[in-house]
């Protein structure tokens, strides 16, 4: 078993950093996974189908070289309304003034506003809210011609309008399909690539999860990739239960979601949804403005340091950096500070073992695995084990016992190399390949072995292993030992 350096106590809430042109050269990657990192992100709204396969190619790669088993993140563009291409390098809106979009003639009219969404003078109504970038610009419909193309909008919010940012519709049911005619696209290139999760933009109900997950089978019947749900409309909202069931993991993205819904739900959104979550063990990422004072500057502000901190103290599997990694100034710094900050937040006690019921469906197929997996993390927290060792080929018993949020650290060990990748996103869990399967007894052995060999246990150590019996079965968990470490 080749083992990166895991003494001491490792990161439990991990660590997503979103490649661009500040960061996806072979040394900054390099630098950015052994700071930390444990998802790389490709986000398909911008670069080429070539830039992103060069990304992908250094970070396997480097996964080889450094014996580590860092995931990648697909994530798709979704519905999002941009504004178009225009010549000059932006286009000031003045407050009061009245400002054109069209949405069929794409051309440079001077004074308009190109809108890369046909049917956008079709969807909004006179009295709407339109906003851009992030909603530091606010326009109202006048009116609208759907057979020209044209909406009127009077400036509420004025400013420089740069081309390709994002439109927002708080007030408007947009008509596009789940995934658009470039998703599609990019899925086509995503499935030809060793990616591990893809992410689905502007999720408004399962029924979108749904529809991907059903694009992806048809297109890849095995190892396929595991699904992100984005969190950013207010339909996805009403619809929350069932998108977590139907989806693998939920990213809460606030950048959108706190222009589509008033500012002050966002924190308790993000608080319901991890909460959600985790009784789901179904993991959680918390994006978006995390640390974004340091696109630019050398620290963040103490704001955002308490915004990195309370999304760790909530639970949240993994915190997700966008523009500071992809265009910052020093992507690798925003890194390392967002690394403190977690370790030092992750010595506090009341983060650890949440009660979280076992199974109580004993017709249930996952009633026996999911019994044994509580019973562990009892077990831990009542002897203050140092470590929880499982194998796993499917990946259940991973996210399972991560839900209970142990505080010894986890160590899972599998056969099957894509798990490997996936549970970089799951809360405190190391992962290791393994395929030595004599006999149960020995297999566990040579675990402890494994940890004491490298240092993460030592003497005196009390150590549970989670595990199938008899192994050549490859079934569900079924199996629980406490041994302690001998000299």
């Amino acid at each position: 078993m080749n083992t990166p350096d895991l003494k001491g106590k490792p990161m439990k809430t991990k660590i997503i950093t979103t490649i661009g042109p500040a960061s996806s050269d072979y040394n900054t990657l390099e630098q950015l996974l052994l700071e930390g990192v444990s998802i790389f992100r490709i986000n398909f709204s911008h670069g080429t189908h070539k830039e992103h396969k060069q990304t992908m190619e250094y970070i396997h790669d480097l996964n080889r070289k450094h014996h580590r088993h860092a995931g990648i993140l697909a994530d798709l563009q979704g519905p999002k309304i941009r504004v178009g291409r225009f010549q000059q390098e932006s286009m000031l809106l003045t407050k009061w003034e009245t400002v054109t979009f069209n949405c069929l003639d794409l051309l440079d009219h001077p004074g308009h506003i190109p809108v890369d969404y046909p049917g956008f003078a079709k969807d909004v109504s006179k009295g709407e809210r339109i906003q851009i970038d992030d909603g530091r610009l606010m326009l109202e419909v006048l009116e609208t011609c759907e057979a020209t193309g044209q909406v009127n909008a009077r400036v509420l919010y004025g400013g420089d309008l740069l081309p390709r940012k994002g439109i927002n519709l708080p007030n408007t049911r947009i008509n596009l399909p789940a995934l658009t005619e470039k998703d599609h696209q990019d899925l086509n290139f995503i499935l030809k690539q060793k990616v591990q999760w893809v992410a689905l933009s502007f999720v408004r109900s399962a029924s979108d999860v749904v529809e991907l997950r059903h694009h992806i089978a048809s297109r890849l019947q095995r190892k396929a990739p595991l699904i992100i749900s984005k969190i950013e409309k207010p339909e996805a909202l009403m619809d929350l239960s069932n998108i977590i069931d139907k989806s693998d993991a939920l990213m809460i993205a606030r950048g959108d979601l706190g222009i589509e819904v008033p500012l002050e739900e966002v924190p308790l959104i993000q608080k319901k949804i991890v909460r959600e979550c985790m009784k789901k063990a179904k993991p959680s990422i918390i994006a978006t403005q995390m640390m974004e004072g340091m696109v630019k500057n050398f620290s963040p502000t103490r704001a955002e340091v308490n915004d990195v901190a309370n999304s760790v103290i909530d639970g949240a599997d993994a915190l997700m950096l966008s523009g500071e990694t992809s265009v910052g100034h020093n992507p690798v710094r925003v890194v390392q500070v967002m690394k403190k900050i977690i370790e030092h937040v992750e010595k506090t006690e009341d983060l650890y073992y949440k009660e979280l019921p076992a199974e109580g469906n004993k017709r249930s197929r996952r009633f026996i695995s999911s019994s044994v997996i509580y019973n562990a993390c009892e077990m831990a927290q009542q002897i203050d084990a140092k470590a929880i060792a499982g194998l796993t080929n499917s990946g259940y018993s991973a996210f399972q016992i991560a839900a209970r949020r142990p505080k010894a650290n986890v160590y899972i060990y599998t056969s099957n190399r894509s798990i490997l990748s996936k549970l970089s996103l799951v809360w405190g869990i190391s992962g290791f390949y393994y395929d030595k399967f004599i006999s149960t007894d020995h297999t566990i052995e040579e675990l402890l072995l494994h940890l004491k060999k490298h240092e993460i246990i030592s003497a005196g150590d009390m150590v549970i292993n989670v595990t199938t019996t008899p192994l050549e079965k490859d079934g569900k968990t079924n199996m629980l030992k406490l041994s302690m470490v001998q000299d």
